[in-house]
């Protein structure tokens, strides 16, 4: 019975099992391999059920420990999730308000050809081109399609390559420009795109302030979506500054190469852009060898995108340009452009405006004077002679052709052609004779070259010497000294006053008997203006270098009209008078000056070799040069007839190259 009872517990504890197991949520799992034909696992499974629960109970564990960790995450994502979202929102809103404020900040940019500048003054020699600007110089606005088509792809090759395809801002070029200088250590290359740098140039500071920088990344934006690419690149090229006061790509090729900015030719293109980087640091002016090294740079650039090749980078940076502009003539000029400048005002008024200064200049006479002059002083350094001037102008209408006023401009400003007095000695004169002349004195008449005492003072001549009886001719060839004042006072000191105030001469001459030797000062200009008039025949001229001054929109605001008075002198006296100046010329002290032409001429020579002089002319010219030192020191023993005629001859010579002999008037 027990046993028959205990067989039929057994099957009550399987249906409990089972029952238990769908209770508890028990699912078939599925069985692959063996365990589909009844074996293995699931016979062991189906002998100990323990060992099932074991197994239900770790799977159980395993998901609660597994959602444990999950709800874990899920506690610390959401915060985060919600924090980080809250700082993203609040974020953007004061990007926005930053964003928002920088714009109200930013200047009027409805109309970028609305703005003001200051005035400039160009001036141009007498053949026309420009020698000279004054002020911020502004060319005439060219577009893209109007400029030289080197210009642009120069521009975009070394400036912004990716300029046709960026919208303002170039990330990559941005991201490239921080690797090259993190890998160099310092700054060495700039990631601003060609619309960043038009924003800053034209609306901004250059200041390093990040305010500055959002700004300019508005008005990029901006400007992207206002213009077209070929509108901002033609607005940045008509205002970026290219030194030696040139704004705008029109001007720098008017002033670097004496052309517009639509005939540049490849290597002039390639200069100018290569400027951009440095202006002052890049200028062919400042350091030649180091802007046509840049220069090159362009070049290669340009090959790189595709616009020339390698072989015509290589041939055109061997010999890239050539200097014809304002920049590369020097500074000597500058003494004759700063005489006009200050000029100007008393003509026009303050200059508030663009003038275009039309000038007496002739540039082929300037270099030829600046290079006499320099070669003079070379010589002259062992003679303790620190400086000179020489001016040279049309005899007939005083119109000056040369002016150098100094051994260096840049060393000194001080125009002496213009600015500095001196004592002109005895190229007053042929004043005296002149006015012997008007009276009847004719050149064979015989004066008296002999000690004389006049008031007290007794004159002698330079050589210590006297010559006796001798013509007027004579004493005027020789510059004699006792001779030229005992005509003076033969002819009376106001009948000489007189003559030299119809020369031009100021009316507060000295009255005493030292007024024949030239003891009152005068500049070398003042001089050549009296020659001039020795010259022409007695009709007296005003030195001059304006001819013409207009404004902006090309209105004439002055122009010469005359440049001459009336005769004032007798032809035949005048006539007479040049002649016995080519005496001096052809066998007396001024025998150096002499020419392979008609020529008439002065030395002259202050007191202790403080000055030395020569003035004189030909038919189509008079110049005077002037020699000394500024602080009046003495020379050592040098005259008129000397250095002076020397560099008048070297000059003149040059000069007249090519010109037919002319005879002088009355000859």
């Amino acid at each position: 019975m027990a046993r028959s009872s205990s067989s039929t517990a057994k099957p009550a504890r399987k249906g409990k099992t089972r029952s238990s197991a769908k209770a508890a949520g028990s699912r078939a799992e599925p069985h692959f391999g063996g365990a589909r034909k009844g074996k293995g696992p699931a016979k062991a499974a189906s002998a100990h059920p323990g060992a099932r629960r074991k197994r239900s109970a770790g799977r159980g564990s395993t998901r609660r420990s597994g959602g444990a960790r999950r709800s874990l995450l899920g506690r610390l994502i959401r915060p985060l999730l919600k924090w980080g979202f809250l700082a993203a929102f609040w974020g953007g809103i004061v990007v926005a308000g930053i964003l928002v404020w920088h714009a109200f900040q930013l200047p009027d940019i409805t109309d970028l050809d609305r703005y003001t500048r200051p005035g400039s003054v160009r001036m141009t020699a007498s053949e026309g081109g420009m020698f000279a600007s004054y002020g911020p110089l502004h060319g005439d606005p060219v577009t893209v399609g109007e400029m030289s088509p080197h210009l642009p792809a120069a521009v975009i090759a070394i400036e912004d390559r990716r300029f046709p395809y960026h919208f303002g801002v170039d990330p990559i070029g941005l991201a490239r420009a921080m690797a090259v200088n993190l890998w160099a250590g310092r700054v060495v290359q700039g990631g601003s795109t060609l619309t960043q740098q038009l924003a800053k140039n034209v609306f901004l500071t250059h200041d390093r302030s990040l305010s500055r920088k959002i700004q300019e990344l508005l008005l990029a934006f901006w400007l992207e979506r206002e213009f077209t690419k070929d509108e901002i690149l033609s607005i940045y090229l008509n205002r970026v500054y290219f030194g030696a006061g040139a704004y705008g790509v029109d001007a720098a090729a008017r002033k670097y190469f004496s052309k517009s900015a639509r005939d540049l030719t490849l290597g002039e293109a390639a200069l100018l852009a290569g400027m951009l980087k440095g202006p002052s640091r890049y200028s062919p002016a400042a350091d030649p060898d180091l802007a046509q090294r840049r220069t090159a740079v362009v070049l290669n650039a340009m090959a790189d995108i595709g616009y020339i090749n390698p072989e015509t980078a290589r041939q055109v940076a061997a010999d890239p340009y050539r200097l014809s502009g304002p920049v590369g003539r020097g500074a000597g000029h500058r003494y004759f452009s700063d005489w006009i400048y200050d000029q100007v005002p008393s003509f026009v008024g303050a200059v508030s405006d663009d003038l275009s200064v039309a000038t007496t200049l002739d540039l082929r006479l300037q270099s030829l004077a600046e290079q006499a002059v320099r070669d003079g002083l070379a010589r002259g350094g062992a003679m303790g002679v620190g400086q000179a001037a020489l001016v040279a102008l049309d005899p007939h209408t005083g119109a000056v052709r040369a002016m150098v006023g100094g051994a260096d401009f840049q060393s000194s400003q001080f125009n002496r052609a213009v600015q500095a007095l001196r004592q002109p000695g005895s190229l007053f004169k042929p004043v005296v004779f002149l006015a012997a002349l008007e009276q009847g004195w004719q050149p064979g008449d015989l004066i008296n070259d002999t000690p004389i005492t006049v008031s007290g003072w007794s004159p002698g001549n330079f050589d210590g010497k006297y010559d006796g009886v001798i013509t007027l001719t004579e004493a005027l060839a020789e510059s004699r000294n006792a001779a030229t004042i005992r005509l003076q006072e033969m002819v009376g000191r106001g009948k000489v006053r007189d003559v030299a105030r119809r020369l031009g001469f100021s009316d507060e001459l000295t009255p005493g008997p030292s007024l024949g030797l030239g003891v009152d000062e005068m500049s070398p200009l003042d001089v050549a203006g009296i020659y001039a008039t020795f010259a022409n025949g007695g009709r007296p001229v005003t030195p001059h270098g304006i001819q013409e001054i207009r404004g902006r929109g090309g209105a004439t605001l002055y122009r010469l009209s005359s440049s001459g008075l009336p005769s004032q002198f007798s032809g035949p006296a005048a006539a007479t008078l040049t002649a016995m100046m080519m005496e001096t010329v052809t066998g007396g002290t001024g025998h150096k000056a002499a020419l392979d032409r008609p020529v008439a001429g002065k030395t002259g020579t202050s007191q202790n070799y403080r000055d030395a002089w020569f003035a004189g002319f030909t038919a189509d010219l008079v110049a005077v040069v002037w020699i000394g030192n500024d602080n009046g020191a003495a020379m050592k023993k040098v005259t008129g007839g000397g250095l002076p005629a020397e560099i008048f001859h070297d000059f003149m010579t040059a000069a007249h190259a090519g010109l037919p002999r002319r005879a002088l008037l009355g000859r």
